[in-house]
């Protein structure tokens, strides 16, 4: 398992499985977040089964799928909410963390400048530098 750092307080990471749960209560999470549809992926362990690890574990689960190459405004303000509601620090999962780091970096834009989302996501192993317009203007005021 490879957990990838945002921020103090959000790490990315490709798809876990029910075995990793207890490797993740250890680094100190306390929220996990998958933002994969259920059958995305042939063979993908299904969230429900990940959702009662996690929660075996004590930490608190939240399911809120988006479709890869699909996100929308309205997927941007969910995560926002969740990671403003969540406990802290937390750990979001898609197939290869791209989609949760593109969350991330769009619920930030209001209160960080581009560049410094896209050097955190960089530092992290996502290169989500062809959206640094799209970033530079969702930080605009409106």
């Amino acid at each position: 398992m490879m957990i990838n750092k945002l921020s103090e307080e959000v790490s990315v990471t490709p798809q876990i499985n029910v075995e990793d749960i207890p490797a993740i209560a250890a680094a100190g999470f306390k929220t996990v977040i998958c933002n994969r549809p259920d059958g995305e992926e042939l063979g993908q362990t299904v969230c429900g089964d990940i959702k009662a690890a996690v929660e075996a574990h004590g930490m608190t689960f939240t399911h809120q799928p988006v479709v890869s190459g699909q996100i929308a405004l309205d997927d941007v303000a969910a995560f926002k909410s969740i990671l403003d509601a969540s406990a802290k620090p937390l750990l979001a999962y898609c197939r290869s963390g791209t989609r949760c780091a593109v969350l991330w970096a769009f619920s930030q834009a209001e209160r960080t400048p581009a560049e410094d989302i896209l050097a955190a996501t960089h530092k992290a192993g996502y290169d989500l530098s062809g959206l640094a317009g799209a970033l530079s203007k969702a930080g605009k005021p409106r």
